[in-house]
């Protein structure tokens, strides 16, 4: 199969300095907005890269589900791998690929646990199918089989038959509180924007425009 050919000219307008926040996150906020417009396939999709101590490092998709001027925020199993390897490396990068409007926001940080106040309150926005689907999978372990799964979804549904289902106390969340933030739009000749904020050490933000 012939990749070689596959190409697409970008015709964005210019992105200049002056019209971007000096604050991060409320130019994420304007970026995350136009593309929920756009309405992108899952906008808050974002790529989260993780290194354990064996160096290796490994990429999957979660989904934003809330941030603020603290960070990102994303639940996942604590026994997961990504888990296991944030333990071992708190060091993360997290990227958000809008490639509809020729877009990347990429993060670098340090992922921590939410409170279990946090992690309570959004579980109780789960649907119920997604709150019992956190009980049943030790996410990362080695399956038998699908039936296997469905076999222990039956058990917890026969479990929490009555009443709300509790937060397991191996599920939760993960804010990734950036050292920074870099903009990427696509434009024409490869000759792309990309302005990279990177937080001082007196939690003040810089700014500056990278080379392509």
């Amino acid at each position: 199969m012939n990749i070689k050919g596959l190409r697409k000219e970008y015709n964005n307008p210019v992105l200049r300095r002056e019209m971007l926040a000096a604050d991060p996150y409320e130019q994420f906020e304007c970026w995350f907005q136009e593309a929920c417009s756009a309405e992108l396939p899952e906008p808050n999709a974002m790529t989260l890269a993780t290194v354990g101590a064996d160096g290796q490092p490994t990429l999957r998709t979660v989904l934003l589900k809330f941030f603020d001027r603290k960070g990102f925020v994303f639940f996942t199993n604590y026994g997961s791998r990504k888990a296991k390897q944030i333990a071992e490396n708190q060091q993360v990068a997290i990227l958000f690929p809008w490639i509809k409007l020729a877009r990347q926001v990429a993060v670098t940080g340090t992922a921590e646990k939410v409170s279990i106040a946090e992690s309570a309150q959004y579980f109780a926005t789960r649907p119920r199918e997604s709150q019992l689907g956190a009980w049943i999978s030790k996410q990362s372990s080695i399956l038998g089989s699908r039936q296997m799964l469905m076999m222990e979804l039956e058990k917890i549904k026969n479990k929490f038959l009555q009443g709300e289902i509790p937060l397991p106390d191996f599920w939760g969340g993960y804010r990734v509180r950036p050292q920074t933030i870099e903009f990427w739009q696509g434009q024409t000749s490869r000759l792309h924007d990309r302005f990279l904020y990177t937080r001082e050490d007196d939690g003040r933000w810089s700014l500056e425009r990278l080379a392509p």
